[in-house]
């Protein structure tokens, strides 16, 4: 592909600020619709948030599913959200819930029509609560088929992409049985595969790309194919508002200030504020610091402040989407956590679902279901250390089988570096006495935790939050342990332990949004001209995480439903009828 020749108007029908994948799928749906659409992107590489994710959408009834012989209807996932989502509040309403439900199918089947490769995941997936009423064991996520960067052309360094996703040519979904290498054949099957897989792609020129990388690329492909013209290296610095209605944007262009107007209004859509500061001390639930966030660096909240300046409700800022992260006492990245010298956290999800480890507070008593949805663990953690104040730092517990047989951070199974002890990271005792000591744990609550778990481990049942209960959980755990994959004793010397601290991929609380995107006052009424999607939107789902892939979804759904009643579509009543 060859760099089209853009040069940015100063009028378009659309005008869509931030470049991650509800902008792109706005932007097509624009487009499709006789529209006129542009996007404005701050940072010198476009994909937002979404090129540096797992890749993952969250589509429940959605059209793959039939054709693996998996049932799901609207009523069942209606069912299920019911279910799983506890929080209410103005941005979770069943006006929205029933337009993400009916829209994302058709949303899905859009970009389908488009030429975007979609897939069901290749190992297991299930709902994060598969056993609450309408969930799906078999899992309603779906992925981007890995994709070849060169067919970008001249536009494949204009792709944003997270360091420790680039050497992957495989999608998230086949982490965990990967992980199981040293333990049994699938583990080591799946080894063979992909380094077959990196020999092939070499021996052929291909750069093949998977998860949030393989969705950018390929709705990058297909806009550049449609001509909707996208620009980097465009900061947008306000709203304009007239007649009391946002009508365009103020923004910098090669290095000059310049305003580019709405004739039918402006989507946000420029991520939430994970690496502000000075919004996470004022929103958000202490400790937790931007520093420890995965989220793409443009992740930055200046169009956040922008719309609550201009009057916007705001719900949940104090929440994220949580991936419990770890580093030295000093503050530093142990091994394994920097690429190039520049900081990338550890994300602990799959390593604290494996047997032979737990998470305690100080006062050594568990918290919640290690095995479970990584959104859930962070929200139980500061609900312990919101209540006690002896919730964090939390620590993972883990005995000598886990470091032999099991990843920690970025590090393959069986891999602990000797400077992780040294510089204190890593702490390890003979004992878990010593351990409780060397950490700051007490150690009578600690031992006596550690026995009790140990027989929920024997029997195979976790009395005390269902760990291995659910398919998701088993999902992630491993299948060669009995009589529960996700338990194992923690009864073997050395023991290790770790400190956890709220790292996290992006926060989920914004501004509030109506079922057609538009964004809401305290009083309930829309600021007219001005809409909302992805991670500067407050999540439909609340502080609940229902499925891998959630926030894509919705940001790409809502991102769908915007364009269309911008443009008086039709079809609108189809989408949120």
């Amino acid at each position: 592909m060859r760099l089209k020749d853009w040069e940015l108007q100063d009028e378009y029908d659309l005008v869509i600020v931030g470049s991650g994948g509800a902008s792109f799928c706005a932007a097509l749906a624009a487009k499709s619709l006789g529209k006129r659409p542009v996007i404005l992107e701050k940072q010198s590489v476009v994909g937002g948030s979404t090129s540096f994710s797992g890749g993952v959408w969250w589509v429940p009834d959605n059209p793959l599913l039939a054709g693996a012989g998996v049932e799901d209807s609207f009523d069942k996932a209606h069912e299920y959200l019911a279910n799983c989502v506890d929080h209410s509040g103005p941005a979770v309403t069943e006006e929205r819930t029933r337009a993400f439900l009916k829209s994302a199918p058709r949303m899905v089947a859009f970009l389908q029509s488009l030429g975007v490769r979609i897939r069901r995941p290749t190992d297991a997936w299930p709902d994060y609560y598969d056993d609450l009423p309408g969930g799906v064991p078999e899992g309603r996520s779906l992925l981007a088929e890995p994709f070849d960067m060169h067919q970008l052309g001249e536009y494949e360094p204009w792709l944003a992409m997270h360091p420790m996703m680039t050497t992957l040519p495989f999608g998230v979904d086949e982490v965990p049985t990967l992980f199981l290498l040293k333990r049994n054949w699938a583990g080591k099957r799946k080894a063979v595969k992909f380094a077959l897989m990196t020999v092939l792609n070499k021996l052929l020129g291909r750069r093949i790309v998977a998860n949030g990388a393989a969705i950018q690329g390929q709705m990058v492909k297909v806009a550049v194919e449609h001509d909707i013209p996208f620009f980097r290296d465009v900061p947008v610095d306000d709203l304009i508002v007239a007649d009391n209605r946002v009508i365009g944007v103020k923004a910098t262009y090669r290095g000059k200030p310049v305003e580019v107007r709405a004739r039918d209004g402006v989507l946000v859509n420029a991520g939430g504020f994970s690496r502000n500061d000075d919004m996470r001390k004022r929103y958000g639930h202490q400790p937790i610091n931007a520093g420890w966030t995965n989220a793409n660096p443009g992740d930055t909240g200046e169009l956040m402040r922008a719309m609550m300046a201009l009057g916007a409700a705001t719900e949940c800022l104090d929440t994220a989407v949580w991936c419990m992260t770890s580093f030295a006492p000093d503050g530093s990245w142990p091994k394994g956590a920097q690429q190039n010298g520049y900081p990338y956290p550890f994300m602990h999800i799959l390593d604290t679902s494996f047997p032979h480890g737990i998470i305690v507070d100080r006062d050594g008593r568990r918290m919640v279901n290690e095995s479970g949805s990584y959104q859930e663990v962070g929200e139980k953690i500061f609900e312990r250390h919101l209540k006690t104040g002896r919730g964090l730092p939390a620590w993972a517990i883990m005995d000598s089988r886990h470091r032999k047989r099991y990843p920690w951070g970025t590090l393959p199974p069986g891999v602990t570096p000797k400077e992780w002890i040294e510089t204190g990271y890593m702490k390890k005792a003979g004992s878990l006495g010593e351990l409780a000591a060397i950490c700051g744990i007490n150690p009578v609550g600690l031992k006596d935790e550690v026995a009790r778990f140990n027989g929920f481990a024997q029997s195979g049942v976790d009395q005390d939050f269902n760990r291995g209960g659910r398919a998701f959980d088993r999902s992630h755990g491993d299948p060669t342990v009995s009589p529960n994959p996700n338990l194992g004793e923690i009864a073997e010397p050395p023991f290790y332990a770790v400190a956890l601290h709220h790292g996290d991929v992006g926060t989920s609380g914004g501004v509030v949004t109506d079922e057609f995107a538009r964004v809401r006052r305290p009083d309930g009424s829309v600021i007219r001209g001005l809409y909302a999607a992805g991670n500067v939107a407050a999540s439909p789902f609340g502080r609940t995480y229902p499925g891998a892939g959630a926030s894509i979804s919705s940001a790409f759904t809502f991102g769908y439903i915007a364009a269309h009643h911008m443009a008086k579509s039709n079809k609108l009543i189809d989408l949120v009828g």
